[in-house]
Protein backbone atom coordinates (compact mmCIF):
# COMPACT_ATOMS: atom_id res chain seq x y z
CA UNK A 1 0.00 0.00 0.00
CA UNK A 2 1.07 3.37 -0.82
CA UNK A 3 2.10 5.50 2.17
CA UNK A 4 0.16 8.64 2.23
CA UNK A 5 1.93 10.31 5.33
CA UNK A 6 3.19 13.56 4.73
CA UNK A 7 7.49 14.59 4.62
CA UNK A 8 8.43 17.33 7.62
CA UNK A 9 10.58 19.69 7.24
CA UNK A 10 12.43 21.02 10.08
CA UNK A 11 14.44 24.46 10.30
CA UNK A 12 15.77 26.37 13.47
CA UNK A 13 17.64 29.70 14.19
CA UNK A 14 18.73 30.56 17.75
CA UNK A 15 18.43 34.58 17.40
CA UNK A 16 15.57 35.55 16.49
CA UNK A 17 15.58 38.56 13.74
CA UNK A 18 12.12 39.11 12.02
CA UNK A 19 13.58 38.51 9.10
CA UNK A 20 14.08 34.67 9.01
CA UNK A 21 16.71 34.33 6.11
CA UNK A 22 18.48 31.89 7.65
CA UNK A 23 15.06 29.35 8.29
CA UNK A 24 14.10 30.44 5.04
CA UNK A 25 17.35 29.23 3.32
CA UNK A 26 17.11 26.02 5.01
CA UNK A 27 13.76 25.28 3.73
CA UNK A 28 14.55 25.79 0.26
CA UNK A 29 17.59 23.63 0.91
CA UNK A 30 15.60 20.72 2.24
CA UNK A 31 13.08 21.24 -0.83
CA UNK A 32 15.63 21.24 -3.50
CA UNK A 33 17.54 17.99 -1.45
CA UNK A 34 13.46 16.79 -2.10
CA UNK A 35 13.38 17.29 -5.71
CA UNK A 36 16.33 15.32 -6.30
CA UNK A 37 16.29 12.49 -4.59
CA UNK A 38 12.08 12.12 -4.03
CA UNK A 39 10.50 13.93 -6.97
CA UNK A 40 7.44 12.04 -6.15
CA UNK A 41 7.03 14.05 -3.39
CA UNK A 42 4.30 16.68 -3.97
CA UNK A 43 4.01 20.01 -2.32
CA UNK A 44 1.04 19.63 -0.42
CA UNK A 45 2.53 16.49 0.79
CA UNK A 46 5.39 18.57 2.86
CA UNK A 47 5.03 20.19 6.26
CA UNK A 48 7.50 22.68 7.56
CA UNK A 49 8.10 23.24 11.06
CA UNK A 50 10.24 26.64 12.18
CA UNK A 51 11.84 26.86 15.19
CA UNK A 52 13.34 30.58 14.98
CA UNK A 53 14.80 32.11 18.86
CA UNK A 54 15.51 28.46 19.91
CA UNK A 55 18.77 27.31 20.58
CA UNK A 56 19.92 23.74 20.13
CA UNK A 57 21.16 22.69 23.38
CA UNK A 58 17.79 21.37 24.24
CA UNK A 59 14.99 19.46 22.43
CA UNK A 60 12.09 22.23 24.31
CA UNK A 61 10.76 23.93 20.84
CA UNK A 62 7.18 24.32 20.06
CA UNK A 63 7.22 23.35 16.59
CA UNK A 64 9.82 20.55 17.14
CA UNK A 65 7.62 19.31 20.37
CA UNK A 66 4.60 19.68 17.53
CA UNK A 67 6.72 17.69 15.02
CA UNK A 68 7.26 14.63 17.28
CA UNK A 69 3.26 15.08 18.24
CA UNK A 70 2.61 14.48 14.53
CA UNK A 71 5.14 11.95 14.19
CA UNK A 72 3.02 9.88 17.25
CA UNK A 73 0.40 10.20 15.37
CA UNK A 74 1.44 8.05 12.62
CA UNK A 75 1.26 11.22 10.34
CA UNK A 76 4.71 11.54 9.04
CA UNK A 77 6.74 9.38 7.01
CA UNK A 78 9.59 11.42 6.27
CA UNK A 79 11.89 14.07 8.39
CA UNK A 80 14.08 16.49 6.46
CA UNK A 81 16.58 18.95 7.75
CA UNK A 82 19.46 21.20 6.64
CA UNK A 83 21.63 20.23 9.37
CA UNK A 84 21.89 17.53 12.36
CA UNK A 85 22.68 20.54 14.37
CA UNK A 86 19.35 22.15 13.43
CA UNK A 87 17.52 19.00 15.41
CA UNK A 88 20.12 19.01 18.09
CA UNK A 89 23.27 20.14 19.28
CA UNK A 90 23.31 16.57 21.89
CA UNK A 91 24.60 13.66 20.80
CA UNK A 92 22.49 11.77 23.23
CA UNK A 93 19.05 13.85 22.09
CA UNK A 94 19.56 12.58 18.97
CA UNK A 95 19.84 9.17 19.14
CA UNK A 96 16.80 9.03 21.48
CA UNK A 97 14.81 10.77 18.71
CA UNK A 98 16.06 8.83 16.14
CA UNK A 99 15.07 5.66 18.17
CA UNK A 100 11.49 6.88 18.46
CA UNK A 101 11.49 7.73 14.60
CA UNK A 102 12.92 4.24 13.93
CA UNK A 103 9.32 2.85 16.26
CA UNK A 104 7.19 5.10 13.99
CA UNK A 105 8.90 3.72 10.87
CA UNK A 106 10.17 7.33 9.92
CA UNK A 107 13.31 8.03 7.44
CA UNK A 108 15.40 10.82 8.20
CA UNK A 109 17.67 12.87 6.17
CA UNK A 110 20.13 15.57 7.05
CA UNK A 111 20.90 17.87 3.48
CA UNK A 112 24.35 19.16 4.59
CA UNK A 113 25.79 16.04 6.39
CA UNK A 114 24.84 13.54 3.95
CA UNK A 115 22.36 11.35 6.54
CA UNK A 116 19.98 9.75 4.91
CA UNK A 117 18.39 6.70 6.52
CA UNK A 118 17.03 5.88 3.26
CA UNK A 119 20.43 5.09 1.39
CA UNK A 120 22.68 2.67 2.30
CA UNK A 121 25.80 5.05 3.39
CA UNK A 122 23.48 7.24 5.52
CA UNK A 123 22.40 4.31 7.17
CA UNK A 124 26.14 3.08 7.54
CA UNK A 125 27.19 6.97 8.88
CA UNK A 126 24.04 6.71 11.03
CA UNK A 127 25.46 3.32 12.53
CA UNK A 128 28.91 4.84 13.40
CA UNK A 129 27.80 7.46 15.28
CA UNK A 130 25.09 5.29 16.95
CA UNK A 131 28.11 3.17 18.38
CA UNK A 132 29.42 6.13 20.18
CA UNK A 133 25.90 7.14 21.57
CA UNK A 134 25.24 3.18 22.51
CA UNK A 135 28.64 3.83 24.67
CA UNK A 136 27.79 7.16 25.89
CA UNK A 137 24.00 5.44 26.95
CA UNK A 138 25.64 2.28 28.79
CA UNK A 139 28.07 4.93 30.59
CA UNK A 140 25.19 7.07 31.62
CA UNK A 141 23.60 3.98 32.82
CA UNK A 142 26.00 2.58 35.11
CA UNK A 143 26.19 5.79 36.74
CA UNK A 144 22.29 5.37 37.29
CA UNK A 145 22.72 1.80 38.76
CA UNK A 146 25.60 2.87 40.84
CA UNK A 147 23.72 5.93 42.15
CA UNK A 148 20.33 3.62 42.66
CA UNK A 149 22.78 1.23 44.16
CA UNK A 150 24.08 4.20 47.24
CA UNK A 151 20.50 5.57 47.54
CA UNK A 152 19.60 1.71 48.02
CA UNK A 153 22.18 1.42 51.02
CA UNK A 154 19.96 4.40 53.22
CA UNK A 155 16.71 2.80 51.89
CA UNK A 156 15.98 6.62 51.59
CA UNK A 157 12.59 7.78 49.56
CA UNK A 158 13.34 9.68 46.71
CA UNK A 159 10.09 12.18 46.90
CA UNK A 160 7.28 12.54 44.89
CA UNK A 161 3.71 12.09 45.81
CA UNK A 162 4.02 9.66 48.92
CA UNK A 163 1.58 6.62 48.72
CA UNK A 164 -1.92 6.33 50.94
CA UNK A 165 -0.96 5.87 54.44
CA UNK A 166 2.12 7.78 54.81
CA UNK A 167 3.66 11.65 54.87
CA UNK A 168 6.90 12.78 53.55
CA UNK A 169 8.87 14.54 56.16
CA UNK A 170 12.31 16.32 54.88
CA UNK A 171 15.12 14.68 57.23
CA UNK A 172 18.82 15.35 57.17
CA UNK A 173 20.73 12.98 54.81
CA UNK A 174 24.39 13.28 55.33
CA UNK A 175 26.90 15.60 56.67
CA UNK A 176 30.04 16.52 54.73
CA UNK A 177 33.21 16.74 56.24
CA UNK A 178 33.06 20.68 56.05
CA UNK A 179 29.85 20.50 58.38
CA UNK A 180 27.26 21.24 55.38
CA UNK A 181 24.55 18.93 55.84
CA UNK A 182 22.44 17.61 52.69
CA UNK A 183 18.13 17.15 52.58
CA UNK A 184 16.66 13.78 52.45
CA UNK A 185 13.20 12.45 52.84
CA UNK A 186 11.49 10.04 54.62
CA UNK A 187 8.17 8.15 55.45
CA UNK A 188 6.11 8.68 58.04
CA UNK A 189 3.13 6.45 59.04
CA UNK A 190 -0.22 8.03 59.44
CA UNK A 191 -2.44 5.68 61.56
CA UNK A 192 -5.76 7.13 59.92
CA UNK A 193 -4.99 6.05 56.68
CA UNK A 194 -2.77 3.02 57.35
CA UNK A 195 -6.12 1.23 59.13
CA UNK A 196 -7.29 2.07 55.37
CA UNK A 197 -4.56 -0.04 53.60
CA UNK A 198 -4.64 -2.65 56.18
CA UNK A 199 -9.09 -2.89 55.48
CA UNK A 200 -7.97 -2.73 51.25
CA UNK A 201 -5.75 -5.79 51.64
CA UNK A 202 -7.82 -7.63 54.04
CA UNK A 203 -10.67 -7.57 52.22
CA UNK A 204 -8.95 -8.07 48.88
CA UNK A 205 -8.16 -11.75 50.86
CA UNK A 206 -11.71 -12.02 51.81
CA UNK A 207 -13.21 -11.05 48.37
CA UNK A 208 -10.43 -12.21 46.28
CA UNK A 209 -11.83 -10.04 44.10
CA UNK A 210 -11.07 -6.43 43.19
CA UNK A 211 -14.57 -6.02 41.76
CA UNK A 212 -15.80 -6.83 44.78
CA UNK A 213 -13.58 -4.95 47.09
CA UNK A 214 -14.03 -1.88 45.17
CA UNK A 215 -17.97 -2.24 45.96
CA UNK A 216 -17.13 -2.70 49.69
CA UNK A 217 -15.82 0.29 49.42
CA UNK A 218 -17.98 2.09 47.62
CA UNK A 219 -20.74 1.30 49.72
CA UNK A 220 -19.32 2.16 53.16
CA UNK A 221 -17.96 5.56 51.78
CA UNK A 222 -14.33 4.62 52.28
CA UNK A 223 -12.33 7.76 50.49
CA UNK A 224 -8.93 8.02 48.86
CA UNK A 225 -6.42 11.04 49.93
CA UNK A 226 -8.25 13.48 47.71
CA UNK A 227 -11.65 12.21 48.25
CA UNK A 228 -12.63 10.46 45.63
CA UNK A 229 -14.21 7.05 45.27
CA UNK A 230 -12.14 4.06 45.28
CA UNK A 231 -11.53 2.45 41.50
CA UNK A 232 -10.42 -1.15 40.89
CA UNK A 233 -7.48 0.26 39.16
CA UNK A 234 -6.58 2.45 42.90
CA UNK A 235 -6.97 -0.57 44.46
CA UNK A 236 -4.33 -2.83 42.40
CA UNK A 237 -1.74 -0.28 42.27
CA UNK A 238 -1.75 -0.18 46.06
CA UNK A 239 -2.30 -3.95 46.58
CA UNK A 240 0.88 -3.94 44.07
CA UNK A 241 2.75 -1.62 45.61
CA UNK A 242 5.96 -3.07 48.21
CA UNK A 243 6.44 -0.16 50.17
CA UNK A 244 3.42 -1.34 52.68
CA UNK A 245 5.59 -4.89 52.68
CA UNK A 246 7.30 -5.40 56.09
CA UNK A 247 10.38 -6.10 56.06
CA UNK A 248 10.30 -10.02 57.44
CA UNK A 249 11.70 -13.73 56.25
CA UNK A 250 8.65 -13.78 53.85
CA UNK A 251 9.70 -10.89 51.98
CA UNK A 252 13.08 -12.01 51.88
CA UNK A 253 11.96 -15.64 51.12
CA UNK A 254 10.03 -13.57 47.91
CA UNK A 255 12.65 -11.70 46.66
CA UNK A 256 14.89 -13.96 46.44
CA UNK A 257 13.01 -16.76 44.66
CA UNK A 258 12.11 -14.27 42.34
CA UNK A 259 15.83 -13.13 41.48
CA UNK A 260 15.59 -9.33 42.56
CA UNK A 261 18.87 -7.44 43.55
CA UNK A 262 18.34 -7.34 47.23
CA UNK A 263 21.02 -4.58 48.81
CA UNK A 264 20.78 -5.46 52.23
CA UNK A 265 21.45 -7.96 54.60
CA UNK A 266 19.05 -10.66 55.91
CA UNK A 267 19.41 -9.22 59.28
CA UNK A 268 18.43 -5.89 58.49
CA UNK A 269 14.54 -7.41 57.54
CA UNK A 270 13.79 -6.68 61.53
CA UNK A 271 9.42 -7.48 60.64
CA UNK A 272 9.19 -3.61 61.76
CA UNK A 273 10.45 -1.70 58.51
CA UNK A 274 9.24 -1.28 54.98
CA UNK A 275 10.53 -2.02 51.72
CA UNK A 276 11.84 0.44 49.26
CA UNK A 277 12.19 -0.23 45.27
CA UNK A 278 14.73 1.54 42.89
CA UNK A 279 14.48 0.84 39.31
CA UNK A 280 10.97 -0.31 39.42
CA UNK A 281 9.56 1.66 36.24
CA UNK A 282 10.86 2.20 32.88
CA UNK A 283 10.33 5.69 32.17
CA UNK A 284 10.18 6.83 28.30
CA UNK A 285 9.45 10.11 26.77
CA UNK A 286 6.15 10.26 24.88
CA UNK A 287 5.11 6.59 26.09
CA UNK A 288 3.59 5.20 29.42
CA UNK A 289 6.15 3.82 31.87
CA UNK A 290 6.36 -0.03 32.13
CA UNK A 291 6.49 -1.95 34.72
CA UNK A 292 10.04 -3.47 34.89
CA UNK A 293 11.01 -7.35 35.38
CA UNK A 294 11.09 -8.10 39.13
CA UNK A 295 15.07 -9.56 38.19
CA UNK A 296 15.27 -5.68 37.14
CA UNK A 297 14.35 -4.56 41.19
CA UNK A 298 16.68 -2.95 43.29
CA UNK A 299 15.65 -3.99 46.57
CA UNK A 300 15.92 -2.52 49.77
CA UNK A 301 14.70 -1.89 53.51
CA UNK A 302 13.39 1.35 53.87
CA UNK A 303 13.68 3.88 57.22
CA UNK A 304 9.59 3.67 57.43
CA UNK A 305 7.47 1.62 59.25
CA UNK A 306 5.72 -1.29 57.49
CA UNK A 307 2.16 -1.84 57.49
CA UNK A 308 1.21 -5.48 55.74
CA UNK A 309 3.25 -9.04 56.84
CA UNK A 310 5.28 -10.33 54.19
CA UNK A 311 2.44 -13.71 54.41
CA UNK A 312 -0.31 -11.59 53.73
CA UNK A 313 1.21 -8.97 50.80
CA UNK A 314 2.71 -12.37 49.01
CA UNK A 315 -0.56 -14.33 48.95
CA UNK A 316 -2.30 -10.65 47.67
CA UNK A 317 0.27 -11.32 44.87
CA UNK A 318 -0.30 -14.80 43.81
CA UNK A 319 -4.51 -13.75 43.80
CA UNK A 320 -3.58 -10.42 41.52
CA UNK A 321 -1.15 -13.13 39.08
CA UNK A 322 -4.36 -15.15 39.02
CA UNK A 323 -7.02 -13.13 38.35
CA UNK A 324 -4.83 -11.72 35.67
CA UNK A 325 -4.26 -15.03 34.20
CA UNK A 326 -8.21 -15.16 33.44
CA UNK A 327 -9.26 -11.54 33.29
CA UNK A 328 -12.57 -10.47 31.54
CA UNK A 329 -11.51 -9.33 27.67
CA UNK A 330 -14.02 -6.85 26.81
CA UNK A 331 -15.48 -8.11 23.36
CA UNK A 332 -14.92 -5.65 20.17
CA UNK A 333 -18.61 -6.25 18.69
CA UNK A 334 -19.98 -3.55 20.83
CA UNK A 335 -22.61 -1.98 19.07
CA UNK A 336 -23.84 0.38 21.40
CA UNK A 337 -23.35 4.43 20.48
CA UNK A 338 -23.19 6.47 23.34
CA UNK A 339 -20.21 4.72 25.50
CA UNK A 340 -18.37 7.56 27.00
CA UNK A 341 -21.25 10.48 26.27
CA UNK A 342 -24.07 9.11 28.15
CA UNK A 343 -24.06 10.47 31.92
CA UNK A 344 -26.21 9.26 34.55
CA UNK A 345 -28.16 12.68 35.70
CA UNK A 346 -28.63 11.33 39.39
CA UNK A 347 -24.92 10.97 40.66
CA UNK A 348 -23.32 12.06 37.32
CA UNK A 349 -21.63 8.60 36.81
CA UNK A 350 -20.83 7.61 32.75
CA UNK A 351 -23.48 4.99 32.02
CA UNK A 352 -22.21 1.83 30.11
CA UNK A 353 -23.60 -0.42 28.05
CA UNK A 354 -25.00 -4.07 29.35
CA UNK A 355 -25.26 -6.36 26.66
CA UNK A 356 -27.81 -9.65 26.71
CA UNK A 357 -27.75 -12.57 24.75
CA UNK A 358 -31.74 -11.92 23.33
CA UNK A 359 -32.54 -10.32 20.12
CA UNK A 360 -35.01 -7.89 19.31
CA UNK A 361 -37.70 -8.79 16.33
CA UNK A 362 -34.83 -6.78 14.02
CA UNK A 363 -32.27 -9.06 14.76
CA UNK A 364 -30.52 -6.76 17.24
CA UNK A 365 -28.68 -7.77 20.51
CA UNK A 366 -30.71 -6.41 23.04
CA UNK A 367 -28.70 -3.99 25.44
CA UNK A 368 -29.40 -1.44 28.51
CA UNK A 369 -27.42 1.12 29.55
CA UNK A 370 -26.43 0.78 33.20
CA UNK A 371 -24.64 3.54 35.76
CA UNK A 372 -21.26 2.43 36.54
CA UNK A 373 -21.83 3.59 40.44
CA UNK A 374 -25.10 2.16 40.61
CA UNK A 375 -23.61 -1.31 39.19
CA UNK A 376 -20.57 -0.86 41.85
CA UNK A 377 -22.17 0.24 44.82
CA UNK A 378 -24.70 -2.54 43.76
CA UNK A 379 -27.88 -0.01 43.53
CA UNK A 380 -26.76 1.15 46.92
CA UNK A 381 -25.57 4.41 46.12
CA UNK A 382 -27.51 5.26 42.89
CA UNK A 383 -30.59 3.68 41.82
CA UNK A 384 -31.20 5.34 38.35
CA UNK A 385 -33.28 3.59 35.76
CA UNK A 386 -31.69 1.70 33.18
CA UNK A 387 -32.42 2.64 29.46
CA UNK A 388 -33.45 0.89 26.53
CA UNK A 389 -29.98 0.82 24.62
CA UNK A 390 -31.37 0.18 20.81
CA UNK A 391 -33.92 2.73 21.46
CA UNK A 392 -31.83 5.48 22.68
CA UNK A 393 -29.37 5.03 20.07
CA UNK A 394 -32.03 5.06 17.39
CA UNK A 395 -33.40 8.12 18.73
CA UNK A 396 -30.53 10.24 19.10
CA UNK A 397 -29.40 9.65 15.49
CA UNK A 398 -33.04 9.89 14.61
CA UNK A 399 -33.41 13.23 16.40
CA UNK A 400 -29.67 14.53 15.15
CA UNK A 401 -31.25 13.96 11.62
CA UNK A 402 -34.44 16.18 12.78
CA UNK A 403 -32.16 19.08 13.85
CA UNK A 404 -30.15 19.60 10.41
CA UNK A 405 -33.63 20.32 9.18
CA UNK A 406 -32.90 24.40 7.76
CA UNK A 407 -36.61 24.40 9.05
CA UNK A 408 -36.33 23.01 12.27
CA UNK A 409 -36.53 25.30 15.71
CA UNK A 410 -33.31 24.00 16.65
CA UNK A 411 -32.00 25.63 13.56
CA UNK A 412 -34.01 28.66 14.20
CA UNK A 413 -32.66 29.30 17.62
CA UNK A 414 -29.04 28.98 16.43
CA UNK A 415 -29.35 31.85 14.46
CA UNK A 416 -31.20 33.71 16.91
CA UNK A 417 -28.18 32.49 19.26
CA UNK A 418 -25.78 34.62 16.21
CA UNK A 419 -28.22 37.44 16.48
CA UNK A 420 -27.88 37.35 20.19
CA UNK A 421 -23.96 37.67 19.99
CA UNK A 422 -23.84 39.89 17.23
CA UNK A 423 -25.68 42.17 19.21
CA UNK A 424 -24.17 41.65 22.47
CA UNK A 425 -20.70 42.30 20.58
CA UNK A 426 -21.79 45.56 19.47
CA UNK A 427 -22.57 46.54 23.17
CA UNK A 428 -19.46 45.12 24.31
CA UNK A 429 -17.28 47.31 22.32
CA UNK A 430 -19.28 50.63 22.84
CA UNK A 431 -19.21 50.19 26.49
CA UNK A 432 -15.14 49.36 25.83
CA UNK A 433 -14.34 52.08 23.73
CA UNK A 434 -16.28 54.68 26.80
CA UNK A 435 -14.35 52.42 29.21
CA UNK A 436 -10.65 53.04 27.63
CA UNK A 437 -11.80 57.09 27.07
CA UNK A 438 -12.00 57.34 30.53
CA UNK A 439 -8.81 55.44 31.42
CA UNK A 440 -7.40 58.14 28.68
CA UNK A 441 -9.00 61.12 31.12
CA UNK A 442 -7.47 59.71 34.18
CA UNK A 443 -4.26 59.05 32.99
CA UNK A 444 -4.29 62.86 31.98
CA UNK A 445 -5.35 63.84 35.19
CA UNK A 446 -2.26 62.13 37.05
CA UNK A 447 0.28 63.01 34.82
CA UNK A 448 -0.90 66.73 35.48
CA UNK A 449 -1.03 66.15 39.65
CA UNK A 450 2.61 65.00 39.18
CA UNK A 451 3.53 67.55 37.66
CA UNK A 452 1.82 69.77 40.82
CA UNK A 453 3.23 67.65 43.32
CA UNK A 454 7.13 68.65 41.79
CA UNK A 455 6.36 71.71 42.11
CA UNK A 456 4.78 71.78 45.08
CA UNK A 457 7.58 69.90 47.03
CA UNK A 458 7.82 69.94 50.86
CA UNK A 459 4.60 72.23 50.60
CA UNK A 460 1.39 71.42 52.82
CA UNK A 461 -0.19 71.49 49.26
CA UNK A 462 1.95 67.79 48.46
CA UNK A 463 -0.05 65.65 50.75
CA UNK A 464 -3.50 66.72 49.13
CA UNK A 465 -2.28 66.14 45.76
CA UNK A 466 -0.47 62.41 47.03
CA UNK A 467 -4.55 61.61 48.26
CA UNK A 468 -5.90 62.63 44.39
CA UNK A 469 -3.00 60.28 42.86
CA UNK A 470 -4.11 57.62 44.94
CA UNK A 471 -7.76 58.24 44.18
CA UNK A 472 -7.17 58.41 40.26
CA UNK A 473 -4.89 55.24 40.75
CA UNK A 474 -7.51 53.16 42.24
CA UNK A 475 -10.12 54.01 39.45
CA UNK A 476 -7.51 53.47 36.85
CA UNK A 477 -6.87 49.92 38.18
CA UNK A 478 -11.02 49.35 38.16
CA UNK A 479 -11.40 50.82 35.01
CA UNK A 480 -8.34 47.76 33.88
CA UNK A 481 -10.10 45.23 35.63
CA UNK A 482 -13.30 46.19 33.78
CA UNK A 483 -11.34 46.39 30.03
CA UNK A 484 -9.80 43.15 30.81
CA UNK A 485 -12.75 41.26 31.53
CA UNK A 486 -14.82 42.86 28.12
CA UNK A 487 -11.87 42.26 26.18
CA UNK A 488 -11.97 38.66 27.38
CA UNK A 489 -16.14 38.08 26.33
CA UNK A 490 -15.27 39.68 23.03
CA UNK A 491 -12.26 36.93 22.72
CA UNK A 492 -15.06 34.39 23.68
CA UNK A 493 -17.53 35.66 21.17
CA UNK A 494 -15.50 35.95 18.63
CA UNK A 495 -15.14 31.95 18.30
CA UNK A 496 -18.76 31.90 19.26
CA UNK A 497 -20.13 32.77 16.01
CA UNK A 498 -17.67 30.64 14.52
CA UNK A 499 -18.67 27.90 16.94
CA UNK A 500 -22.91 28.07 15.38
CA UNK A 501 -21.34 27.93 11.98
CA UNK A 502 -19.26 24.71 12.25
CA UNK A 503 -22.12 22.94 14.40
CA UNK A 504 -24.60 23.59 11.57
CA UNK A 505 -22.08 22.36 9.22
CA UNK A 506 -21.50 19.47 11.08
CA UNK A 507 -25.16 18.24 11.73
CA UNK A 508 -26.21 18.61 8.42
CA UNK A 509 -23.17 16.22 7.13
CA UNK A 510 -23.77 13.70 9.95
CA UNK A 511 -27.63 13.88 8.70
CA UNK A 512 -26.83 13.02 5.30
CA UNK A 513 -24.53 10.41 5.65
CA UNK A 514 -25.84 8.71 9.25
CA UNK A 515 -27.64 6.06 7.49
CA UNK A 516 -25.15 4.70 5.64
CA UNK A 517 -22.15 4.46 8.69
CA UNK A 518 -21.32 1.36 10.24
CA UNK A 519 -21.37 1.34 13.98
CA UNK A 520 -18.11 2.53 14.28
CA UNK A 521 -18.53 5.67 12.38
CA UNK A 522 -21.47 6.87 13.72
CA UNK A 523 -20.29 6.44 17.26
CA UNK A 524 -17.12 8.62 16.05
CA UNK A 525 -19.94 10.81 14.18
CA UNK A 526 -22.08 11.79 17.75
CA UNK A 527 -19.13 11.98 19.25
CA UNK A 528 -17.63 14.76 16.95
CA UNK A 529 -21.03 16.96 17.22
CA UNK A 530 -22.15 16.10 21.17
CA UNK A 531 -20.65 17.18 24.26
CA UNK A 532 -22.47 14.73 26.42
CA UNK A 533 -25.83 13.57 26.94
CA UNK A 534 -27.03 13.11 30.42
CA UNK A 535 -30.52 10.81 31.66
CA UNK A 536 -32.55 11.80 34.15
CA UNK A 537 -34.58 8.36 34.26
CA UNK A 538 -37.14 10.25 31.39
CA UNK A 539 -35.63 12.51 29.21
CA UNK A 540 -32.38 12.01 27.24
CA UNK A 541 -30.85 15.74 27.49
CA UNK A 542 -28.09 16.04 24.63
CA UNK A 543 -25.20 18.76 25.09
CA UNK A 544 -23.64 20.30 21.78
CA UNK A 545 -20.89 22.41 23.00
CA UNK A 546 -19.30 23.31 26.27
CA UNK A 547 -19.24 21.85 29.59
CA UNK A 548 -20.64 24.89 31.66
CA UNK A 549 -23.77 24.96 32.95
CA UNK A 550 -24.54 28.27 34.87
CA UNK A 551 -26.94 29.94 33.77
CA UNK A 552 -26.87 33.90 32.56
CA UNK A 553 -29.66 35.88 31.06
CA UNK A 554 -28.93 36.29 27.59
CA UNK A 555 -31.97 38.58 26.73
CA UNK A 556 -31.81 41.77 24.64
CA UNK A 557 -30.26 43.60 27.65
CA UNK A 558 -26.70 42.88 28.22
CA UNK A 559 -25.30 42.29 31.62
CA UNK A 560 -24.20 44.91 33.58
CA UNK A 561 -21.16 43.94 33.70
CA UNK A 562 -18.97 41.44 31.31
CA UNK A 563 -19.71 37.67 31.89
CA UNK A 564 -18.21 34.65 29.86
CA UNK A 565 -20.55 33.41 26.77
CA UNK A 566 -19.93 29.86 26.17
CA UNK A 567 -21.53 27.82 23.66
CA UNK A 568 -24.14 24.94 25.04
CA UNK A 569 -27.16 23.65 23.60
CA UNK A 570 -29.31 21.11 25.33
CA UNK A 571 -32.11 18.91 22.96
CA UNK A 572 -34.34 16.58 25.41
CA UNK A 573 -35.66 13.26 24.46
CA UNK A 574 -38.40 12.34 26.32
CA UNK A 575 -39.55 8.47 27.20
CA UNK A 576 -42.83 9.41 28.28
CA UNK A 577 -45.51 10.35 25.62
CA UNK A 578 -46.76 13.82 26.24
CA UNK A 579 -49.26 16.22 24.59
CA UNK A 580 -48.45 19.30 22.60
CA UNK A 581 -44.57 18.57 22.30
CA UNK A 582 -42.99 21.94 21.57
CA UNK A 583 -39.85 23.18 21.30
CA UNK A 584 -38.55 25.76 23.80
CA UNK A 585 -35.82 27.71 23.99
CA UNK A 586 -34.58 28.98 27.74
CA UNK A 587 -32.40 32.05 27.29
CA UNK A 588 -29.11 31.03 29.73
CA UNK A 589 -25.46 30.85 28.85
CA UNK A 590 -24.24 28.34 27.93
CA UNK A 591 -27.16 28.81 25.05
CA UNK A 592 -29.60 26.26 25.49
CA UNK A 593 -32.24 24.15 23.39
CA UNK A 594 -34.28 22.19 24.86
CA UNK A 595 -37.14 20.19 22.78
CA UNK A 596 -39.38 16.85 24.40
CA UNK A 597 -39.79 13.75 21.97
CA UNK A 598 -40.53 9.96 22.48
CA UNK A 599 -38.55 7.75 22.84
Amino acid sequence: MADLRKTAIYSRKSKFTGKGESIESQVDSCKDYLKRFYPDTKEEDIVVFEDEGYSGGNTNRPQFQKMLNECRQNNIRRIVCYKLDRISRSLSDFMKLYDELEYYRIEFAAVNDSFDTHTSTGRAMLNMTMVFAQLERETIAERIRDNMLFLARDGRWLGGNPPLGYVSKETIGSTTTDGKTRKARMLLLVDEEARVVKTIFSKFLEYKSLTKTETYFIQNDILTKRNNSFSRFTLRSILRNPVYLIADEQAWNYFTVEGATIYADKEQFDCIHGMMIYNKTNQQTGRANLINDIKDWVISVGKHKGIIKGKDWVQVQKLLNQNNSKSYRKPRSNVALLSGLLICGNCGSFMRPKLSQRRNSGGELIYDYVCELKEKSKSQKCNMKRPNGNKIDRLICEEIKKLSSVESEFMKYLKQGIRNIDYNTETYQETLKDLRKSKTKYDTQINNLLQSLAQAQDSAASTYILKQINDIDINIKAIEKQISEYMEILNTTATSEQDFEILSEMLSNTSNYIDNMTVEQKRNALRSIIHKIVWDGENAHIYFFGSDDSEIDLSDEPPPKAAAIGLQMRYSCSSVPQKNQQAMFISTSPLRLTRTAML
